[in-house]
C-alpha cells in the first residue's frame, strides 16, 4: 500500500472511530481529519477546496435548513395538524394522521425540526386521551426518519445523491422515463404508515380538540415553495443550483430579520462542517485509489446480477447506517457503487437508489441511530418515561423493515 493510501486510510479510520464514540463534536473530527490530510500532502489544498468539496450541496443544505427553521416557527405545521385532528375523534386514527403529517413536513425540512414542531400536539393529544406518550413520540420520530428519500431536500444523503446524478427536483420523482426514487419512497412510506395501525390498534379513546386554530404566518411556506420551483427550473434556465440555496437562505434571514441572530445561532453548524470535512476525508480515499480496490473486492464476490447487487447494497446499507453516520457513508459508497456497476457492466442507477434507501432508513432502528430519535427520547425522559431500547425497537424495527422492503420490491419491479 502506497504512503498516500496508508495515511488516508489511517486518518479515515481514526475519524470514524472518534465519530462513533459521540464524545467529540463531529465538526471537529471531520475538519481536523481534512486538515491533517492537507498538511501531510495527501490531498493538495486546491483540490480539497475546489474539487472534493461540493459547494452546491453545502449551499442548498444551508439555505433550506434556514428556511426550515423559519418554517418551524411560523405555526403552519401545528395549524395543519390541529385542523386535521379536529375532524377526527378516534385516537388511533388521530395518531396515524399526526405521524403522516410529521412525515410530510419532514420531507421538506430537518427531521428534528418536524418532531419538535409536532411534539406539543402529541403531548396534548396524549393528555386528552390519558394515554401513554411513548407510542406517540416514537411514532413521530420514526415517521420523520422514514421519508429521507422522498424528496432531494429531505436529508443530506438524498441531496448528495441528487447532486451526484445531476437530478433536478422533479427528476427525483420521474427519472429516465420511470418512477424515480422519490415516487418509490412515497409508496413504501405509505405502506409503513398504514402498518402503524397494528401497534396502535388498542388506542380507542375518544377526544375533542378546541375549535380555535393556532395563528400561522405563511411567508416561510411561500419562500420554501418558491425555492422548490426554482430548483426545478434551474436546469432549464442555466442557473447553478447552489446559488438558489444561497438565495433562499439569505431571503429566510431577511424574512425573519428580528430572529436572524437566533436562526444563525440555532443553525446546525456541527453537521454543516462535518459534511464539509467528510467530502475531503472520503475524497482522499477515492483519489488515492482505495475505493477502487474496495469496489474490486465487491465485484469479485460473485454477485453479478443487478437484482443481487441491488439487494446487497440495500441491506448492507441498512445494517451499516444503524451504527455509522449516513452522510459519510453515502459520500463513501456512491463512487464504490459506480465502480462496481462499471466492472459488472450494468446501470448504476438502481444500485445507487438501493444504497441510499438503506442508508436513510437504517438509523431509524435504534433510539440513538438518528438525531430525531434522540430528541424524541429526550422529550419522553423529561416527561418521566424510561426509554428502553427493546421497547423502542418493537415499533421502529418492523416499521423500518417494512419501509425498506416495500421500496426494495418496487425498485426491483420498476428498475430491474
Amino acid at each position: 500500500m502506497a504512503y498516500a493510501q496508508m495515511v488516508s486510510l489511517i486518518v479515515f479510520i481514526i475519524a470514524y472511530a472518534l465519530a462513533l464514540t459521540r464524545k467529540v463534536k463531529l465538526a471537529y473530527i471531520a475538519v481536523a481529519g481534512a486538515g491533517v490530510l492537507i498538511a501531510l500532502g495527501v490531498v493538495p489544498w486546491r483540490i480539497a477546496l475546489f474539487e472534493l468539496i461540493d459547494l452546491d450541496v453545502l449551499a442548498i443544505y444551508a439555505g433550506f435548513l434556514l428556511v426550515s427553521s423559519a418554517f418551524s416557527e411560523s405555526g403552519v405545521p401545528r395549524a395543519l395538524a390541529a385542523g386535521v385532528l379536529r375532524r377526527v375523534h378516534s385516537e388511533k386514527y388521530a395518531l396515524l394522521i399526526l405521524c403522516s403529517i410529521t412525515a410530510l413536513v419532514s420531507a421538506f425540512m430537518h427531521n428534528v425540526g418536524a418532531v419538535l414542531i409536532m411534539a406539543p400536539v402529541a403531548i396534548e393529544l396524549a393528555r386528552m386521551t390519558r394515554s401513554s406518550l411513548f407510542p406517540y413520540l416514537v411514532g413521530l420520530a420514526i415517521s420523520s426518519n422514514a421519508v429521507t428519500t422522498v424528496t432531494m431536500v429531505a436529508d443530506p444523503p438524498a441531496l448528495i445523491l441528487a447532486m451526484d446524478m445531476g437530478m433536478s427536483f422533479f427528476d427525483f420523482f420521474w427519472c429516465q422515463g420511470r418512477p424515480g426514487l422519490g415516487t418509490l419512497s412515497m409508496a413504501g412510506v405509505a405502506v409503513a404508515l398504514l402498518w402503524l395501525l397494528v401497534p396502535f390498534r388498542h388506542l380507542n379513546a375518544r377526544f375533542d380538540l378546541p375549535s380555535a386554530l393556532p395563528r400561522a404566518r405563511y411567508g416561510a411556506t411561500l419562500l420554501f415553495g418558491g425555492g422548490v420551483v426554482a430548483l426545478a427550473l434551474a436546469p432549464y434556465l442555466g442557473i447553478r443550483i447552489g446559488l438558489i440555496g444561497l438565495a433562499v437562505g439569505l431571503l429566510a434571514l431577511l424574512l425573519e430579520a428580528r430572529r436572524a441572530g437566533d436562526l444563525l445561532r440555532e443553525f446546525d453548524w456541527d453537521s454543516f462542517l462535518f459534511i464539509t470535512g467528510t467530502f475531503v476525508l472520503v475524497g482522499s480515499l477515492e483519489t488515492t485509489g482505495l475505493l477502487e480496490r474496495l469496489a474490486g473486492l465487491i465485484g469479485a464476490s460473485g454477485l453479478r446480477s443487478p437484482a443481487a447487487l441491488t439487494g446487497f447494497f440495500v441491506w448492507t446499507s441498512v445494517a451499516a447506517s444503524a451504527v455509522v453516520d449516513n452522510v459519510p457513508y453515502t459520500i463513501l459508497m456512491i463512487p464504490v457503487v459506480r465502480m462496481v456497476a462499471t466492472q459488472v457492466g450494468i446501470s448504476a442507477t438502481p444500485l445507487l437508489y438501493g444504497m441510499v434507501v438503506g442508508t436513510g432508513s437504517g438509523g431509524n432502528i435504534t433510539p440513538v441511530g438518528a438525531t430525531a430519535n434522540v430528541f424524541a427520547c429526550g422529550i419522553l425522559e423529561k416527561q418521566g418515561y424510561t426509554v428502553r431500547t427493546l421497547d423502542f425497537m418493537k415499533l421502529s424495527l418492523p416499521f423500518t423493515l417494512i419501509t425498506v422492503a416495500a421500496i426494495h420490491l418496487l425498485l426491483w419491479l420498476v428498475w430491474l
